[in-house]
């Protein structure tokens, strides 16, 4: 499945815990200035790692389930997900390169297993 993904706390386990590959995942809000300068950048990535990396977007107001669960305190939160497991955490806003950053980390250790935690 391509390009950006948007989540429900109804389709997180399946779309992000369950998925065969790594995960991107940005928790926002509508009324977050921030969150909306970043959907460009997701777009870009999920086109950029296609294949590789599913990108996701999950509001954080209407599905507080899973924003409790992984406690998200601020948004724009970047949980990237590997094997159903939270491998790495950005918050704010990111630049592209900084998040490549990030994604690249985890991906490295996908390929190359190792216990060290991307934060």
């Amino acid at each position: 499945m391509s390009g950006l993904l948007r989540l429900t706390d109804a389709s997180f386990d399946h779309q992000v815990l369950q998925c065969d590959r790594p995960v991107l995942v940005e928790f926002w809000a509508s009324w977050c200035p921030p969150c909306k300068m970043m959907e460009p950048i997701l777009a870009e990535l999920a086109v950029e790692y296609e294949g590789r990396l599913q990108v996701c977007k999950i509001n954080t107001d209407q599905n507080p389930r899973t924003t409790m669960l992984y406690t998200v305190q601020g948004v724009p939160t970047f949980i990237v997900f590997e094997g159903g497991v939270p491998k790495g955490r950005c918050i704010g806003a990111q630049s592209k390169g900084q998040l490549v950053s990030v994604l690249n980390q985890v991906l490295d250790q996908t390929r190359w297993p190792d216990t060290t935690t991307v934060s």
